[in-house]
């Protein structure tokens, strides 16, 4: 195909599939041209290395995350466990469309490549800085039994998403369609995790 009638979003597509089947480590220059169906100094023309090329499909991931997972609504929520909800079903939502994105997202947030570090950092600062300060407000309204550290209890919590996390992405990997019935019980797992930690578990 002409230089000129392959241009960087195709290659973009292309290697997403790459990047979220094998992680960043595992993945290599053979397989990210073998995939995009060119040639590897075509694929190197418009990237430097692995490393940018990585970076830009990130970049695009969290682009069309940040239109389709839009937290500023959230802000209207006076209660930090609906909203935790709410969000659970927009991610859930984003990721059925686009099961491949998250992927690349969930390495990018949880399992942080070790040379990209510094890199991946610099691009997720921005959103985790107001993702993390809109989550601080919405739980100091929640009112906590005396002695409960408010900071710890709040750790408790995203300790548990990300555990359910963690499993959603597992869920997506052992099967390529999951039927609603499965994501009506995944969801209703999580939220009686969520009301033990916010009701407590002895009687």
């Amino acid at each position: 195909m002409p230089l000129q009638l392959y241009d960087k979003e195709k290659i973009l597509d292309a290697c997403l599939t790459v990047f979220a089947r094998d992680g960043y480590k595992n993945t290599s220059a053979a397989m990210l041209a073998e995939t995009a169906g060119i040639s590897k100094s075509l694929i190197f023309h418009h990237f430097k290395s692995k490393k940018e090329l990585y970076l830009g499909v990130l970049e695009r991931c969290l682009e069309n995350a940040r239109t389709e997972i839009n937290i500023d609504p959230l802000t209207e929520y006076q209660d930090f466990f609906e909203a935790k909800e709410k969000l659970s079903i927009i991610k859930l939502e984003y990721l059925k469309r686009h099961p491949n994105e998250y992927k690349v997202l969930m390495e990018a947030f949880q399992a942080t490549p070790k040379e990209l570090k510094a890199d991946i950092e610099k691009i997720l600062e921005p959103l985790m800085t107001v993702r993390d300060k809109l989550w601080k407000q919405l739980f100091a309204q929640v009112p906590l039994r005396e002695g409960v550290d408010r900071k710890q209890a709040l750790e408790l919590i995203e300790l548990t998403l990300k555990h359910f996390e963690n499993e959603f992405l597992a869920g997506v990997a052992d099967c390529k369609e999951l039927d609603a019935s499965y994501w009506q019980c995944f969801l209703a797992k999580r939220n009686n995790f969520l009301d033990m930690i916010r009701y407590g578990i002895e009687r």
